[in-house]
């Protein structure tokens, strides 16, 4: 497997609507596989395809290995509710963590690498690395909901 660069901030693939997927084919695996192999290595709960400079409604999420790897294309939200306030911080923007409000439970509707469409419920911490995931395929960036940035003493702890 290949480890890609990751699109860092102000690259403006961050800040664009990607394109649904429509093709599955080993291209679209080869990608995905790419894609957690780049996360892992840099020590991510998950990455967006914008962030390493396709423009494609695809993301992958593993916050544990109980939830394991979650492949997200073409995700939709369908329901959310409650709120959690926590830290975020994002690969594209290294360094950086904040203070970030977001749904505490989401159901969301997604294809797999077969294209096959699946539902998911998350909460917690996971509803967040998802959703965080999700705002980057709208071209969305945690930065423009941050409530508070972390100062770097705060992080050393």
């Amino acid at each position: 497997m290949a480890i890609l660069k990751i699109v860092e901030y102000p690259a403006a693939v961050l800040e664009q609507q990607c394109e649904p997927v429509t093709v599955f084919d080993k291209r679209l695996i080869r990608l995905l596989n790419n894609m957690y192999d780049t996360m892992l290595e840099a020590d991510g709960v998950g990455l967006a395809a914008p962030q390493i400079g396709v423009a494609k409604q695809i993301a992958i999420v593993e916050t544990d290995e109980q939830s394991g790897k979650i492949e997200l294309i073409n995700p939709e939200i369908i329901s959310s509710e409650g709120e959690q306030v926590g830290p975020e911080g994002c690969l594209s923007f290294p360094g950086l963590f904040g203070e970030v409000s977001r749904a505490n439970r989401i159901k969301v509707k997604a294809q797999n690498r077969k294209g096959k469409w699946y539902e998911l419920e998350a909460k917690g911490f996971l509803a967040r690395a998802i959703l965080h995931e999700i705002d980057h395929l709208n071209g969305v960036l945690f930065t423009s909901k941050v409530i508070r940035y972390y100062e770097d003493q705060e992080l050393e702890g």
